[in-house]
Formats: C-alpha cells, sequence, structure tokens
C-alpha cells in the first residue's frame, strides 16, 4: 500500500535529490576546471611567479579532486534523508577552499601581469561563477559557500590596491556575484519544481499499480466466483434435470393408461407442476447456452408482423388474465436477423412488460431509424429506477420479488435478451419511470434482398399417433441412472419398441454383438467419464454403419455444451417432453436406411427435427 507523504516528507525528498543530482554532475567539472586552470598557468606563467603560479595550480587541481572524490564516495556509500545534512556541511567546507584557491589567482596577477592577461583572468573566474550556477544552484549553500569564498579572496586584494579604480572593480564584483545569486535561486527554483513533479508522477504512478492491482484482484475475484457460480448452477441443473425428466416419462406412460376422471384431474396438474419445472431448467439452459458461446445466429431477412401476429396470439392471453390491454400495430418492415432468437427476446421483453404491469397495458410497435427497425414494447407497469436500469439485465436480478415467487420467473429473461442481442449484433435500449412504465427499444438491421417467407408457420400437432410409427424398432439405451432408465424403457416399450440398455461403453458393445440395434439413445455424462458421443462413436466402429443416435444431456456446463455440440450427432436437453423425444426419434430413423422391423412407417402429419442446437 502506498505511504502518504507529508509536505515535511516531500520537501526531504526533494533536498535529497538534490544532493544527489549536484554529487553526480561533479564529475563532469572536474575535467573542464582542471584544463582552464591549466591553460591559464600557460598564459601567466613566468620566471618570476613560476613558483607561486604553480602552487595556485595545485590547489585548485587538488580542490577539484576533493571535491569529486567526496561525492563520488557520498553516492557508492548512498545518500538519503539521515545523512543528508552532514554531506552539505562537509561539500561546503570543499567549496569554501575551492573557491578561496580560485580567487587567490587574482593576488597573483592584479598590479603585477599586463592589462590583458589581468583581463583575462577576472573573465576566467566570472566564467567559473557562472558554471557554478548551473552546476552548484540546485544545492544553493554549495554555490554560496563557493562564490562568497572566492569574492572574499578577490575583493580583499582589490581593496588593498592604491588605484581607487580597483575600488570599483571589487564593487562591481559584488554585484555580479549579486545577479548570479539571483539567477541561483531561480535555477534552484526550478530544480525543486521539476523534483517535485517527479516525485508526484511516480506517486501518481505508484497509486495507479496499487489500484491496478485492486481492481485486477477484485476481477480475478469476481471471475472465480462467477465460474463457482457457473459449476454450481452447471451442477445443480444437472442434478434437477435427472429427476424431472424421469418424471415426464413416467407420467407419459402413466397418461396412456386407463385413468379415472379423478385420476387424470392429478394427472393433469402433476403433468403442469413437471412442464413448469421444466420451463425453469429450460431457462438456465437458455442462460448456460450464452454463457458458453455456443449460440450461432442463423440470420434472415424476413417480414415482422408474422412473428408479432404470433407472439400476440400465444400471450394475449396472459395479458387478458390480468385485465390489460394487449395492443400491437400493424407493421411491413422487414429485418436481418434470427427468428428463432428474436422470438425469444421480444417473448422475454413481452413476457416481462405483462408480468409487471397491473393496470393499463402494453403497447407493441415498429419505427424506422435510418438502416435500422426500432422495435418498442411499452408497458404502464411498476416502472424501473434509473440506479436499476443496468442491474435489471444482471442474471438473477429481479424487481419487487423478495419472495423468489416462481410464478416471477428466475430473473433470467432479460439478461438471456441482452445476451442474445450481443450475439446478433443487435442493441437494446431502456427508458422508464417509477410508477409510469417503461419502454424496452430493440434495434434490429433493415432487411436487404430476397426476403424468406412462411418463417412462423403455425406449430404443427404435437400430439403424434404413437401406435405403429415405431412398432418393433430395436433401441440401445445407454444412461447410468436407473430412474431415468427405467422410464425410458416404460415409454419406449408403450410406442413399440424393443429395448436394451447399457451403462457403458463396454456394455454397449456387449450388446451390439449379439443384438442387431437399430438406434441409439445415450445420456451424455456417463460414469468412468465417459460420454454417449464416446458411446455412439464406438458402437458405429464396432458395426461399420452410422447407426443413427440420439444424445439427451441434463449438462448446461459452458464446457459440457461445446463438447457435445462439436460431436455432431443430435441433441436433447432434459427434461424432454415425450412427444419432442418421439418426433426426434422418428426423424433420425427415418433419415437413415434401417427402418423399424415391421416396416410401419404411417405418415401422421409433418415431423420436426431433432433440436441440435447447443
Amino acid at each position: 500500500m502506498a505511504i502518504q507523504r507529508t509536505s515535511t516528507d516531500r520537501a526531504r525528498d526533494i533536498r535529497v535529490e538534490q544532493v544527489r543530482l549536484v554529487f553526480r554532475n561533479m564529475r563532469s567539472s572536474l575535467y573542464l576546471g582542471s584544463a582552464l586552470a591549466f591553460l591559464l598557468t600557460l598564459i601567466l606563467l613566468e620566471p618570476e611567479n613560476q613558483t607561486i603560479l604553480l602552487g595556485w595550480l595545485a590547489a585548485v587541481v587538488a580542490s577539484r579532486i576533493l571535491c569529486v572524490s567526496y561525492a563520488s564516495i557520498a553516492l557508492k556509500r548512498g545518500i538519503d534523508a539521515d545523512n543528508t545534512d552532514q554531506h552539505i556541511r562537509h561539500m561546503c567546507l570543499i567549496k569554501i577552499l575551492e573557491g578561496a584557491a580560485w580567487g587567490s589567482l587574482v593576488w597573483i596577477v592584479i598590479g603585477q601581469a599586463s592589462l590583458a592577461e589581468q583581463l583575462l583572468t577576472l573573465a576566467s573566474l566570472a566564467g567559473v561563477s557562472g558554471n557554478a550556477v548551473s552546476l552548484l544552484a540546485p544545492v544553493f549553500p554549495f554555490y554560496l559557500s563557493m562564490q562568497l569564498s572566492q569574492l572574499a579572496s578577490m575583493s580583499s586584494k582589490l581593496l588593498i590596491m592604491d588605484d581607487r579604480s580597483f575600488v570599483v572593480l571589487a564593487m562591481g564584483c559584488t554585484l555580479y556575484l549579486v545577479g548570479q545569486v539571483g539567477q541561483a535561486l531561480m535555477a534552484q527554483r526550478a530544480s525543486r519544481e521539476t523534483l517535485m513533479l517527479r516525485f508526484e508522477n511516480l506517486e501518481l504512478i505508484e497509486r495507479l499499480q496499487i489500484e491496478s492491482e485492486r481492481a485486477e484482484s477484485a476481477r480475478g475475484r469476481a471471475e472465480e466466483a462467477n465460474l463457482a457460480k457457473s459449476k454450481f448452477l452447471a451442477a445443480a441443473s444437472h442434478d434437477l434435470r435427472q429427476p424431472v425428466h424421469a418424471q415426464e416419462l413416467f407420467l407419459e406412460v402413466l397418461a396412456r393408461s386407463e385413468l379415472s376422471p379423478v385420476q387424470s384431474k392429478i394427472l393433469s396438474n402433476a403433468r403442469a407442476a413437471s412442464q413448469a419445472s421444466a420451463q425453469m431448467l429450460n431457462t438456465l439452459l437458455d442462460f448456460s447456452r450464452i454463457e458458453a458461446g455456443v449460440v450461432e445466429p442463423q440470420r434472415k431477412a424476413f417480414r415482422l408482423q408474422p412473428l408479432l401476429h404470433k407472439l400476440e396470439n400465444e400471450l394475449g392471453s396472459l395479458a387478458d388474465a390480468k385485465n390489460l390491454v394487449y395492443r400491437c400495430r400493424e407493421t411491413a418492415f422487414a429485418v436481418d436477423s434470427d427468428p428463432s432468437l428474436l422470438e425469444l427476446m421480444l417473448r422475454n421483453l413481452i413476457t416481462n412488460a405483462i408480468r409487471y404491469t397491473h393496470t393499463g397495458g402494453l403497447l407493441i410497435g415498429c419505427r424506422k431509424r435510418g438502416a435500422q427497425v426500432q422495435i418498442e414494447i411499452v408497458d404502464t407497469g411498476i416502472g424501473i429506477a434509473p440506479d436499476q436500469t443496468r442491474a435489471i439485465f444482471r442474471e438473477f436480478h429481479q424487481l419487487g420479488n423478495p419472495e423468489r415467487d416462481r410464478l416471477k420467473g428466475l430473473g433470467l429473461g432479460l439478461a438471456i435478451t441482452e445476451g442474445l442481442a450481443n450475439s446478433l449484433g443487435h442493441r437494446i435500449s431502456l427508458i422508464s419511470q417509477v410508477g409510469r412504465g417503461s419502454t424496452f427499444r430493440l434495434h434490429v438491421p433493415l432487411a436487404q434482398g430476397m426476403l424468406i417467407e412462411e418463417v412462423f408457420k403455425p406449430s404443427p400437432d404435437t400430439s403424434p399417433l404413437y401406435s405403429k410409427r415405431l412398432q418393433g424398432l430395436r433401441v440401445l439405451i445407454v444412461e447410468d441412472d436407473m430412474i431415468v432408465r427405467q422410464g425410458m424403457i416404460d415409454l419406449l416399450e408403450n410406442w413399440g419398441c424393443e429395448c436394451r440398455t447399457a451403462e457403458s461403453i463396454s456394455e454397449a458393445e456387449e450388446q451390439v454383438t449379439t443384438w442387431s440395434v437399430q438406434a441409439l439413445i445415450s445420456d451424455y455424462r456417463l460414469r468412468e467419464n465417459q460420454t454417449g458421443a464416446q458411446v455412439i462413436s464406438h458402437v458405429r466402429e464396432v458395426l461399420g454403419r452410422p447407426v443413427p443416435a440420439l444424445i439427451i444431456t441434463g449438462d448446461t456446463a459452458p464446457a459440457r455444451l461445446r463438447d457435445a455440440r462439436s460431436s455432431g450427432i443430435p441433441l436433447l436437453h432434459k427434461p424432454v417432453s415425450p412427444s419432442q423425444l418421439y418426433r426426434s426419434l422418428i426423424s433420425i430413423v427415418e433419415a437413415s436406411s434401417t427402418p423399424p422391423a415391421s416396416e410401419q412407417l404411417e405418415p401422421t402429419g409433418t415431423t420436426a427435427s431433432p433440436e441440435n442446437r447447443a
């Protein structure tokens, strides 16, 4: 976690960094200052001043070497807040010696050498002073120590000269130093501001890194929680689907027996309860399909009005039961979308509107907006608060249902609708006011080109004639759940099939080697990590022919949905209604070259292809 720095701490950090900065730059000044001293010595060297001038040179070079050596050792050992003041004091003493050494040149030259040599000396010392501004200004005491020492050494010589012009020169040197001090203070301030900005940037980067780590950690926890939730839902859904699936099979067998009126009524209620359970489980399945990414839109160009008419016919009775007005405006628009997925999205939106509207009604209409059609579902319901307009699209989120009334659904409808809209590239928007109602808008591209007519035909009769259609068909049932297995046997034998069962690949192989199987129905997830796809593939390999097969699965885990779908075998999801199972079995048998033993396949209406969209 980042430590909050006080203004005192920040000032201390800046001071430490200024000392480090000056110390690092001193190495380059060693060569420049020494070169200038050597050059002046060569120019000013005369026999009469040789000894004293060489002594001056030695003093200047020695002070420079001492200065650089001390800085290098300090940098090597480390400069921190605890020893900064000590380093400043030591370096100030060194700079006093260096300034005095440079200033002592005036004692050797002024009044002794030629005018040109005197001017050269003063100009060189002014250059040394100017260079000190850029080198030492970040730590002002360094600069001031050297310059005051140098000025004192120079002025003491100038003031004792008999010529008053030298006194004026001493005053000029003082004024020059005052000007240089102003420049040094400005340079120090600029250095401090630069370092301040640098530290603020570093702190900002550190905070950003901390926030990024926190966000990454939160995202990781959210992904783990979401994965755990998905695994729990998949496991719970699978375990619930097994008994509900078996219940559907047994209830169908019971319905085909002779019952009294009272028993028929009880059976009807039991089937209604079973279908309600199946509907909730199928809602979970729709959500799992979207999470698994196995929904592949089949886009078509079709007219909207047949779909809106179908939904009005099917859902209008729900509005009538609540004394709501259900209105749907006629439209001539055609759209480019997946008919089945668009129907599911609109069904969810309209069902929601009816569910949360208690007086008034709802209106479904379409508007053209550029190259899109805006399908609107307007209701006079309870409305949605602004802080809930995004939350309602989260899974399992419901308004006004703390008791989790199953009649109000699972809270997945809008999550499914948004997921399907994203997969289709559509956009969904919402305008709502609490107590006044809501308007959901689904933005769908206008159709281009030829239209597909009669996309939404009336559903065929879903009560097929079970007698004789599958009479004598030899079916191998691969299922490791005893109750589900028995339910499948009872139902298929009631349809006239001959059934045998297996629980694994090895048992299936034993059956098909001694019995001529004509169709195979397998659960997807079997014991010992075996799958129905593996069983079917092995049986086909043993027999050397493509035996008609169905996979029935209770899994909703995204990974297993993808695996099951990739097998290419028709896939049904538990709980499977008997009529759906019957039509699917008829479909795969008629599509193959292996008819039932009785050869009695009477045409009794249109059969539907098995659902193979995982």
